[in-house]
């Protein structure tokens, strides 16, 4: 899905990030946020301490759930049942929207308020519900507006994110009938109004679901805006959608998801709303849903449990902070990935789950491969080693580039020999001139077009660091004599233990 609108998205992520790098709204929007998402996460996570002891927590809480999910979803199953929930399992995504427009039938429901899921989204459960006469209606204020805009989010947590104050007051001056100043408090304010009515009327409510608890049978979303306490207190049937690793064993390890998640997705100590759901409205209770149904969705997350690659990919608590770290998808935005998920999550969450490496194989080469993602990480995933994974297994099912294939072979018999790699760097040194102008390197073609499109390569020193390391050999030595001899005593000891430790090849 391009970031404009609906319709047939080019075919690959490359052509993607073309229409994406040439928007110049969307870049500065996706920047100014995500520049700002980060610096709220860094300044939550010094201002909280002993962050990486906090992350290592939340890692074996999910490494421990989801070695024992099984076990933890049929303890949440029963608890929940227990409590007057209709518990429901699909084993995919054609199941999961089946399940949900039967209840919608059943209620005979004509309106659904939605308080935002990504599950819905990769259900496309909208449409479908549109199918039998049923109005979705989205009540975050990110995805109303990207609703009106008949778009898909961009983000997982800031669905919006692409999209500036300019673009969002046109588009609500059209609901409006009416045009609207582009201030943030006149348009939330016009927004609130409009969809007040519309949790007056509904007949069914729709959450996700961030966590649920299995020792309770309780669900826990989280919010920073009062929309999702409406849509789960007002209609008389709420449908919670609930990917089937978003559980975790206990109230206690909430207490930790609660607080790495919001200082990761957006600097917040705490959000604005935590609220716990334990089954319907009970006679004592003043408002709720009488009927309540929980649909656990798999469509694909099941595959990945057993694989030592891809089985932490179950860990994710979907807070975004991977998005918000990532230099690929802070330049091309979320609609450049062609897919529900986006960033480096949605790189490796995509291909996981459809199990397609064919249609999805240039995915996850829209990576540079730095790591920022899993140092980002609340629970430590290490998203940019599946990457790899994921382009290994498109290389073994032959899905790989016969001149990449080629130039790797050549790359790789060019490093293990070193009169080869002088030899090439020879060559290069002499061969660039044809080509380097002032130290650079600006020719559009071959396999510099798609690198100097956007940037300049360097060109080739006149004297490598090889050719240099005789003379700096020299001048490290002659500046060890002048020290005094403590200090020079201890710094060739220093020197001769760098050399026992490379197995005594000196100086390579």
């Amino acid at each position: 899905m391009s970031g404009h609108g609906q319709g047939t998205a080019p075919a690959t992520v490359k052509d993607r990030a073309d229409l994406a790098l040439n928007d110049e709204f969307l870049r500065k929007a996706v920047k100014f946020t995500t520049e700002r998402l980060r610096a709220g996460k860094k300044n939550a996570a010094e201002d909280h301490g002993n962050w990486d002891d906090w992350r290592e927590r939340g890692r074996q809480i999910r490494l421990h759930t989801i070695a024992n999910l099984d076990y933890y979803l049929n303890l949440f199953a029963d608890n929940a049942r227990a409590n007057g929930v209709h518990v429901h399992f699909a084993d995919t995504a054609a199941e999961a929207v089946k399940l949900s427009l039967d209840i919608a039938r059943h209620a005979q429901a004509k309106t659904v308020v939605k308080s935002k899921s990504m599950v819905t989204e990769e259900l496309h459960l909208n449409q479908a519900l549109a199918t039998i006469g049923v109005e979705a209606i989205e009540t975050d204020l990110g995805e109303y507006i990207i609703q009106l805009a008949n778009e898909t989010p961009s983000h997982i947590i800031i669905p919006a994110i692409h999209k500036n104050r300019y673009q969002i007051a046109e588009l609500l001056s059209k609901e409006a009938g009416e045009t609207l100043a582009p201030d943030t408090q006149i348009l939330a304010g016009f927004v609130r109004k409009k969809l007040r009515e519309k949790f007056l009327e509904a007949d069914i409510g729709m959450t996700g679901c961030n966590f649920a608890i299995a020792e309770t049978g309780s669900m826990v979303l989280f919010e920073n805006e009062g929309n999702a306490r409406m849509v789960t207190t007002v209609p008389k049937t709420q449908i919670t959608l609930m990917g089937m690793e978003r559980i975790i064993p206990s109230w206690e390890d909430l207490e930790v998801m609660a607080t790495l998640l919001p200082r990761s997705a957006t600097g917040q100590k705490l959000t604005v709303y935590m609220s716990g759901i334990t089954g319907p409205k009970r006679a004592a209770d003043a408002d709720g849903p009488e009927e309540m149904h929980i649909v656990i969705v798999d469509n694909g997350r099941s595959l990945q449990l057993g694989d030592p690659e891809f089985q932490e990919l179950l860990n994710c608590i979907r807070c975004g902070a991977c998005l918000n770290a990532c230099p690929v998808y802070r330049h091309i935005g979320g609609h450049a990935y062609g897919g529900t998920y986006s960033g480096p999550i949605g790189a490796v969450l995509t291909p996981a789950l459809k199990k397609n490496v064919a249609e999805w194989d240039d995915i996850a080469n829209a990576s540079s491969l730095c790591g920022a993602c899993y140092e980002a990480c609340p629970v430590k995933i290490p998203l940019h080693e599946m990457l790899i994974y994921l382009r290994r297994r498109k290389v073994e099912a032959g899905e790989g580039k016969l001149l990449e294939g080629l130039g790797m072979k050549g790359f790789a018999s060019i490093m293990k020999n070193a009169g080869r790699f002088k030899t090439v760097l020879k060559l290069g040194k002499l061969g660039q001139k044809l080509v380097a102008r002032g130290g650079e390197i600006r020719l559009k073609a071959g396999p510099l077009k798609g690198w100097n499109s956007y940037r300049i390569t360097p060109s080739l020193p006149k004297q490598s660091f090889r050719d240099k390391w005789k003379t700096l050999e020299e001048e490290i030595r002659h500046g060890l004599q002048e020290l005094d001899p403590a200090a020079k005593a201890r710094m060739e000891a220093l020197v001769k233990e760098r050399e026992q430790e490379g197995g005594g090849h000196g100086h390579g």
